[in-house]
């Protein structure tokens, strides 16, 4: 089983001076991390200096407050799951899952990892085609379209053919709460397992 730190939009300098001392040592505990993808608004480098010292590989996307040059998009594999990487900020609504499952397919991908909205979400496209993932804010700060305040942050543990895990992990009331989730596919859609 692969295990895949995905976090985003810290704001750091701009919104939060750091990462919360809780889900700092949570990700301390199991750096350095084989895969560690991050949606973007980093918004300072130090942040990115951080994420190579934490992991093996890692795969940035560039956020709407990222002046650092990031792509746009990023894609993947893992094992047998073929995985895309944006921010999102193109997308309207915010979170849209019709717009994200348009991008998603685009990139050729069946999990799309996405960031901008400061709330964590697991949705699935219309059609049950493609998996759509968010981590929310790992600092829990406020997004333009408002966001959740929620400190959060996911693991994805890609298994066995056809089959992922999903951890979301939030920090409330300075405790770190953990919801889990698993999907399979199965020809070409997903299901709730």
């Amino acid at each position: 089983m692969r295990r895949v730190l995905i976090v985003g939009d810290t704001h750091i300098h701009d919104r939060a001076d750091s990462i919360p001392d809780k889900l700092l040592s949570f990700i301390s505990s199991y750096s350095p991390w084989e895969l560690v993808l991050f949606t973007g608004d980093l918004t300072d480098e130090d942040i990115l200096q951080w994420l190579r010292s934490i992991s093996k590989s890692l795969y940035v996307v560039r956020g709407n407050m990222d002046y650092l040059p990031l792509p746009n998009y990023e894609v993947l594999s893992i094992d047998w799951l073929k995985v895309g990487l944006t921010h999102g900020d193109r997308v309207y609504p915010r979170g849209n899952p019709v717009e994200l499952s348009r991008i998603a397919r685009k990139l050729g991908v069946k999990l799309l990892v996405s960031g901008h909205t400061h709330t964590d979400f697991i949705r699935l496209s219309p059609n049950n085609d493609v998996l759509l993932l968010n981590p929310g804010s790992l600092t829990g700060v406020w997004g333009g379209g408002g966001g959740s305040y929620t400190p959060s942050l996911m693991i994805l543990e890609v298994g066995d053919e056809g089959y992922v895990n999903i951890v979301t992990y939030r920090l409330i009331n300075d405790t770190l709460e953990q919801v889990s989730d698993t999907y399979c596919i199965r020809g070409n859609v997903w299901l709730k397992s």
